[in-house]
């Protein structure tokens, strides 16, 4: 931001389609197909907005999409007892200020608001055969808060680097799970452990993250960039869940997730004014293995390539197009989840993201 030598506004449009398609293996205990294409295509944007309020301090607004993502696998694939169909979206609001101290050294900061919505669905195995399959849904709204800091060190024109922090935004999902469909024998035994009209609240966190970041002028016409990045996506991978109905039960569900790293390298390129052309490359590891990995979070490891090319079309106006493509790895699932759910093993023959991006900048 205290780069900035004018207020701007800048706008984006980015729509996402994601393709995840399972395919199921030997050893799978349960009945049904592979369930259908669970991507879908998710519209995104973004606001953006720096005020000068002097040479060296700076106030500014974010805007967009925060976190998440959504899948639907359909009714009757041979894993509905695991999920069906899932979403968890996100809008985050970012206030923040910036002020250069000096020539070569810059501070910022901000506090964030994220609105999250959850959405799960998953089929309940009724036991006897002839029974249909009962449903537990999973549905509610929640606002979290966060904190994002930065600085900016620059030794020398033309270089340039940067360390950022996102702190953990706690959301607490309440009352949000529903029973239908539930047979009388599997209704009896809820029953007895007291589980019938009770309420469940969900406690999740979107995981902290730190980002030393690197950037380098070698020509007139080509820079050289790149990033480390750390998230604790052992903490996102707990889920505490609070069941009250006759008594109260609290407990800890844990994928297992351990904290990863993520890896970037990109240039820009002016291949002749008005023109800039950017390439890049990132790496992120995979937070969980295969006997934790579950169908409603399909994470593994992630190469992503992206490309892009912005346009000045004066002195004021530059708009600017966007394309990443992530391969999300294999996702490999050999999991066992008890005698109602059985047992899940396979792999995704498709599992990627396409992300495209459109913007538009403004300087006054």
């Amino acid at each position: 931001m205290t780069r900035l030598e004018r207020s701007q506004l800048m706008a984006t449009l980015q729509p996402l389609l994601m393709r995840v398609k399972f395919d199921i293996s030997s050893g799978t205990t349960t009945s049904g197909g592979n369930g259908s294409d669970a991507g879908d295509l998710i519209m995104s944007s973004g606001f953006f907005y720096v005020h000068n309020l002097t040479e060296d301090f700076k106030i500014g607004i974010a805007s967009g999409s925060y976190f998440g993502a959504g899948l639907d696998y359909g009714n009757n694939w041979a894993e509905r007892y695991y999920v069906q169909d899932v979403k968890l979206l996100t809008f985050g609001f970012n206030p923040v200020a910036a002020y250069r101290i000096n020539k070569w050294f810059s501070v910022g900061g901000g506090f964030s608001i994220a609105k999250a919505s959850l959405l799960q669905r998953t089929a309940i195995n009724n036991i006897f055969p002839f029974y249909p399959d009962g449903q537990i849904k999973v549905e509610d709204d929640d606002v979290g808060y966060g904190g994002n800091s930065g600085i900016l060190v620059e030794p020398r024109e033309g270089t340039r680097f940067g360390l950022t922090y996102r702190s953990e935004v706690k959301l607490d999902f309440k009352d949000a799970a529903s029973l239908r469909g539930i047979g009388p024998l599997l209704n009896l035994v809820l029953n007895n452990r007291g589980f019938t009209g009770s309420k469940a609240d969900l406690e999740m966190k979107i995981p902290q993250m730190d980002m030393l970041s690197g950037y380098q002028q070698l020509t007139d016409k080509l820079a050289i960039m790149g990033n480390v990045g750390w998230q604790e996506q052992s903490e996102f991978g707990k889920t505490s869940v609070t069941v009250s109905s006759i008594t109260t039960q609290r407990f800890t569900a844990n994928r297992n997730f351990r904290d990863t790293w993520h890896f970037a390298i990109g240039i820009d390129y002016r291949i002749q004014d008005p023109w800039l052309f950017s390439l890049g490359f990132a790496y992120d590891e995979s937070p969980v293995d295969r006997d934790d990995r579950t169908p409603d979070m399909p994470v593994d490891r992630q190469y992503r390539y992206g490309t892009g090319i912005q346009y000045e079309w004066n002195k004021d106006i530059t708009v600017g197009f966007a394309y990443e493509y992530v391969d999300l790895g294999d996702a490999d699932i050999n999991r066992f989840r008890g005698a109602l759910a059985g047992r899940l093993v396979g792999d995704y023959k498709t599992n990627e993201l396409h992300v495209f991006a459109f913007n538009i900048n403004w300087k006054f």
